[in-house]
């Protein structure tokens, strides 16, 4: 082989030569690169969930001192120390570059901005707890307390044979029953399920309709044999009237003529108003006079012939029932199985009109 060719060759071998060489370089640095960035990476996830938990840490001291208004009740609270706990709030301050708390030697009180921060951050970790008891619970039986409410007359009648099926079901299980003739707000009263009766307002809670119930006009026979029986709504004027103020705290009574499908009002004058249903079913069985009433309240009395019910052709729609609950993408284990039970007995005994 010439001298020409024997070059030609070895500078072949020493242009591959390199060229294996770079390449190797190369696949070294893709390497080394490859390996800073899953490092880097790794870096950045462990402090974004290092940072997270720290968040919910300091918003759980926050919630603490807000509820205890003050920093050493937050700290027993929390098993902290009283430093560790001005530190978080300080900290949490700092952060958000506002103030979230009033401090005197007296008491501790949140801010307006603070408040606002109160509300979103009880709602978050409520999640977070949810969430966790969710997956935890899935296959748990249920444990712990729960807080119910409903109409006072209506808790009793319908909502306590539930309740007791269910304690009886889950021995793990405590409930606090708010039977109550007011509007309860489930948020700032902390109640995990209600009943309401009417129509729902935009809220952020979740509702099942369970059934409908109808407000009813009734009277004794012995007052409709001395005062007659009323007509049409207007006659109403000329009577006696009893006015609950649970059910109806307005003197315009509403109507719905069933057959001109108009509606009308009428303006009374209760002669007696009284706070509780039972009272007004009292006075009504005494011959006072006539009382307006939802229907399961007085269908024993309509059927046993206590008492009788009057104007049926105007009385208004029926009314909805819902069971509530505090919205949330979780739904604890025991939350869940309560509604499953209370739902099912009410659509099952609520009375059809």
């Amino acid at each position: 082989m010439g001298v020409g060719k024997m070059g030609k060759y070895a500078n072949f071998s020493l242009n591959m030569s390199r060229l294996s060489k770079l390449r190797l370089a190369r696949v070294n640095y893709l390497a080394k690169k490859a390996g800073k960035n899953r490092r880097s990476n790794a870096t950045s996830k462990n402090g974004g969930l290092a940072l997270s938990m720290d968040r919910l840490h300091l918003m759980t001291v926050f919630v603490a001192v807000a509820e205890e208004e003050g920093f050493a009740a937050a700290a027993r609270r929390l098993g902290m120390s009283p430093p560790a706990v001005t530190r978080a709030v300080a900290a949490l301050e700092e952060r958000l570059k506002v103030k979230l708390l009033n401090r005197s030697t007296r008491y501790v009180r949140v801010t307006e901005p603070g408040q606002r921060y109160l509300d979103d951050a009880r709602r978050i970790i409520a999640e977070v707890e949810a969430a966790d008891e969710a997956t935890a619970g899935i296959n748990a039986e249920p444990s712990g307390h729960l807080t119910v409410t409903a109409p006072a007359l209506f808790g009793k009648m319908f909502v306590m044979p539930a309740i007791v099926d269910y304690l009886a079901r889950y021995p793990g299980m405590d409930i606090s029953a708010l039977f109550l003739d007011r509007v309860v707000n489930l948020l700032e009263e902390g109640v995990d399920v209600g009943v309401r009766i009417g129509e729902l307002p935009d809220s952020s809670m979740k509702a099942i309709r369970v059934g409908k119930i109808r407000r009813v006009l009734c009277a004794s026979p012995d007052y409709l044999s001395k005062n007659g029986e009323p007509n049409k709504p207007h006659d109403l004027q000329a009577h006696s009237i009893i006015s609950a103020t649970a059910v109806v705290s307005s003197v315009d009574w509403r109507f719905d003529d069933r057959d001109t499908k108009e509606k009308d009002v009428v303006r009374v004058r209760p002669r007696l108003t009284v706070s509780s249903n039972d009272a007004a079913i009292d006075a009504s069985l005494r011959g006072f006079g006539i009382s307006r009433l939802m229907c399961y309240q007085v269908e024993g009395l309509f059927q046993s012939g206590h008492l009788k019910r009057l104007l049926r052709d105007y009385e208004q729609e029926a009314f909805p029932v819902h069971v509530l609950h505090r919205e949330n993408r979780y739904a604890s284990v025991k939350v869940r199985t309560f509604l499953d039970l209370v739902v099912a007995h009410l659509r099952e005994n609520l009375p059809q009109y």
